[in-house]
């Protein structure tokens, strides 16, 4: 009898735990699907990936950039998207350049160590690079106002246009200035 009391116990204990399990994972669900629709709300894109066919798990979601978007739904084609994005990679590493910290203290998580002088200089080589990069695409564009903004909304931000924009018809003038700025980028590598 104390064997079987104890294979109950032990049945119990499993489908309690089961349980728990179970409310956890639907409250994390719940929580990941309100996060999803408030960004989806604002403007931002989320891919979405469904389980393959024997699979029970359920893949995660991916904010996708704006030119990850607009390739998506065929509005740019394979030219425009390379050249929003050797513009964006120009954009996001001038816009990173005073990521390397000064300080002659000690930081909290323990001792500063100073970067090797050619590591100092390499980041700042290629930051400068890509200064010069981004400067030859503004000057392509005839550094119109409308065309480098919308290029570093999206290509360099990588938001989606209507995410930039903030709402439906100022977005649809935004894509159509980045195609015009993207066709012109693109230009020279067709």
């Amino acid at each position: 009898m104390r064997d079987a009391s104890n294979v109950a116990r032990d049945r119990l204990l499993r489908i309690e735990q089961e349980a728990k399990a179970q409310a956890e994972a639907a409250a994390v669900n719940a929580g990941v699907a309100e996060t999803v629709a408030l960004s989806r709300a604002r403007g931002e894109a989320i891919a979405e990936f469904r389980p393959r066919r024997n699979r029970t798990c359920v893949q995660p979601y991916r904010r996708q950039s704006g030119l990850d978007w607009l390739a998506g739904k065929g509005r740019i084609d394979a030219a425009a998207r390379a050249a929003g994005e050797r513009y964006g990679q120009a954009y996001r590493r001038v816009k990173l350049e005073a990521s390397i910290p000064s300080t002659l203290g000690e930081r909290v998580r323990g001792a500063f160590v100073a970067p090797a002088l050619s590591e100092v200089l390499a980041h700042g080589e290629g930051t400068e690079a890509a200064r010069r990069r981004l400067d030859a695409f503004r000057r392509r564009l005839c550094r119109q106002p409308d065309l480098v903004a919308a290029c570093d909304l999206i290509c360099g931000e990588e938001k989606t246009p209507r995410e930039a924009a903030g709402g439906d018809r100022d977005a649809a003038r935004l894509e159509a200035v980045l195609k015009v700025a993207l066709d012109i980028l693109a230009g020279d590598a067709r």
